[in-house]
């Protein structure tokens, strides 16, 4: 029973530790910091939704889904890199400033538009975008051997998936108290850190996946 534990808290923290880096929810704060509580909410909400099932699906189901299509990893990584790269760059250019990165929805957009701009761009790609996913692939890649060992892994994996969904949940529904906490100053430098580090993360995805299908770097001997 100690072994199972022991094996079931193992799984959890792995998943946190690999995923949650790349999720960065505390980064994507400012994504919904414009919008009114009323909106914000239910924005949170579906954010965070959307993102356990994309990463869920991704480790239970990812490396099946991708055999049956004939594609790679690193071929995900390569068209995800340079889609994050667009937008994070996008972001860092533009003069209006980083709030743009949400395409602010108005009050008018009503559930439906609202509804939209969360799983694009908010969920995917700027929260779970294909370095989360390439990572949840590899997380479910080598299942387990027998039914009780896959099951108890299959737990820990959605548990971790759980924790990650609900730090995004808490950092986005309650984006305006802590950019409050940082000031103006802060908030813009956490929004500008934010886009320079989404574009060196779709640099490295990218660069991941081209290295993977062309072998560019040599093994040490």
């Amino acid at each position: 029973m100690l072994d199972l534990l022991r094996h079931v808290v193992e799984t959890v923290l792995l998943a946190l530790g690999a995923l949650l880096p790349i999720v960065d929810p505390l980064g994507g704060a400012p994504m919904t910091a414009d919008l009114g509580p009323e909106e914000r909410a239910p924005l949170a909400k579906a954010v965070a939704l959307d993102s356990f099932l994309l990463l869920i699906a991704s480790t239970l189901f990812g490396a099946y889904v991708l055999d049956f299509f004939g594609l790679s990893v690193p071929a995900v990584q390569v068209a995800g890199g340079i889609l994050v790269c667009a937008i994070g760059w996008s972001v860092l250019d533009n003069p209006v400033g980083p709030a743009m990165l949400a395409r602010a929805i108005p009050s008018e957009a009503g559930i439906d538009g609202l509804r939209q701009r969360a799983f694009y761009p908010l969920t995917m790609p700027l929260t779970v975008g294909p370095g989360a996913i390439s990572v949840a692939i590899t997380l479910g890649a080598n299942p387990e051997r027998g039914v009780r060992p896959l099951f108890v892994t299959a737990f820990a994996h959605v548990l971790g998936i759980v924790l990650v969904a609900a730090s995004v949940y808490l950092c986005y529904r309650y984006a305006d108290r802590i950019l409050r906490r940082l000031g103006p100053t802060g908030t813009s430098v956490l929004m500008r850190l934010s886009a320079f580090i989404l574009l060196c993360i779709g640099v490295q995805i990218l660069w991941n996946g081209v290295d993977a299908l062309f072998g560019i770097t040599k093994p040490h001997p």
